[in-house]
């Protein structure tokens, strides 16, 4: 698979997602009094969408890129496997509706709490894996 492939599959994949969670915002909306749906129900939605135009992007640049496959593959790769992951953590607390801010000390999930570290970990981990995976074919399609 190259890059490329991997980005278009990933933007398919993350728009649909985008869209099916549009449709269970909707019935959350249409089933609240206050005509709301739980908040990390519709970060999920918007997220979905957004992430599907970040993979044209990726993939965009990748075609550009003048590195090889393998550090195309890598960079999208990374990027997209972290998006995947922070959309994953966003359905997750949809789900369970556990809370509005998955930062918030002490740090919830469901009915257990999770050590901070390993929030930090994971979010350190997104931000090195999103950005360093955009750069990587960023600085190849400049070249």
């Amino acid at each position: 698979m190259t890059a490329v492939t991997l980005a278009r599959y990933a933007c398919g994949l993350f728009f649909i997602t985008g869209l099916l969670t549009g449709v269970w915002k909707y019935i959350h909306i249409m089933r609240s009094e206050e005509a709301k749906a739980p908040v990390y129900v519709d970060i999920a939605h918007r997220a979905g969408l957004m992430y599907s135009f970040a993979c044209l992007v990726l993939a965009y640049f990748a075609a550009l890129s003048q590195w090889s496959e393998g550090w195309n593959l890598l960079g999208v790769g990374l990027a997209v496997g972290f998006f995947a992951a922070a959309e994953m953590t966003y359905i997750i607390h949809g789900v369970l509706k556990d809370t509005d801010n998955q930062l918030r000390r002490p740090i919830q999930l469901g009915s257990g709490k999770l050590p901070t570290f390993l929030v930090h970990l994971f979010m350190f981990g997104l931000i090195a894996g999103e950005l360093g995976g955009f750069l990587i074919v960023f600085i190849g399609a400049m070249k």
